[in-house]
Order: structure tokens, then C-alpha cells, then sequence
């Protein structure tokens, strides 16, 4: 069954392979249901996969293999909150590591393109400090980092 509100993410063949990594990587993550095409299609064939149903980290999501037409861009992307280095760096280093590659602030892209923002709670909390310049200087940290370094943060909040 397809949840009222799903995240329909395009592929060009690689739906499968992209939820497998996200349900090995993510907890409160699985594929779902695995759809072949009824019928030949213009990307694909009768029989082949046409859309995979994954959950990553509780939300729930499509896998459609629609071809060349159209790419993942920043525009959309998955915000995982961490709890500490050890998460943050399991996280990146698993879409980093697996032909991903790194990008500013805490961003990085999957091998498929899909754009990560591996977030710290404690980031989130340091550039929202109600001490503005406490923020400032975790902002100013953050900016000057790709994976987000907890311990840079907490000192640059701290002055």
C-alpha cells in the first residue's frame, strides 16, 4: 500500500540498488515492494523494475526508474539529524564511501545524485542560539567545513 504522502524519487534503472543502500545504511529503513514493468516502457522493458516502495529513516518514499530524463539536483534533499560524531560520521562516510562525494556545510551527494545534509543536533542548536554571537561564530565554523566537525562547533559556540 502507498502511503498518502510519499516522496517519488527518479532513477534511470537504479531505484533498487538506491533503496537497498539507503534500508542497509539508515535505521527505521527497508524496501517495501518491488514493482516490475507490466509492460515495455520507454526506459525499460516489460519485467524490469519499474518502482521499488522504500521507507528511509520512517518516511516513506518511491523509487521510480524513469530514465535519463530528468537528474537529482540540491533542490531536494534528505536532512538527517545526528546525535553525535560517531553517528555524523557513519552517515557521511557510508554516501561518501559508496561514490558519493562531499560538498559544503554538512552536504554531500549520493552516487545517484540524492543530496544528504548530515546535520548535528548540536549545529542546528548553535546557529540558532537566541546569543547571537555565538551563533554568528558556529555559522562562520560551519561555513568553512564539508563534513560538520561536532567538537569545532561546540567551541566556536563557546567563543
Amino acid at each position: 500500500m502507498i502511503s498518502k504522502n510519499t516522496i517519488c524519487l527518479w532513477f534511470d534503472g537504479t531505484a533498487l540498488e538506491a533503496a537497498t543502500f539507503y534500508a542497509r545504511t539508515f535505521p527505521d529503513s527497508k524496501v517495501d515492494a518491488i514493482h516490475r514493468a507490466p509492460g515495455d516502457y520507454p526506459s525499460g522493458e516489460q519485467g524490469s523494475v519499474l518502482m521499488v516502495q522504500f521507507t528511509v529513516l520512517g518516511i516513506p518514499c518511491v523509487g521510480l526508474n524513469g530514465g535519463p530524463a530528468f537528474k537529482h539536483t540540491e533542490a531536494f534533499s534528505f536532512q538527517v539529524s545526528t546525535e553525535d560524531q560517531a553517528e555524523t560520521d557513519r552517515y557521511w562516510n557510508a554516501i561518501v564511501g559508496n561514490g558519493g562525494q562531499e560538498s559544503d556545510c554538512g552536504w554531500c551527494k549520493d552516487k545517484w545524485g540524492l543530496s544528504w545534509q548530515i546535520t548535528p543536533r548540536v549545529l542546528m542548536e548553535a546557529v540558532t542560539d537566541s546569543d547571537r554571537a555565538a551563533a554568528q561564530r558556529a555559522f562562520t565554523a560551519m561555513m568553512q567545513m564539508k563534513k560538520i566537525d561536532v567538537a569545532a562547533i561546540e567551541a566556536a559556540r563557546r567563543g
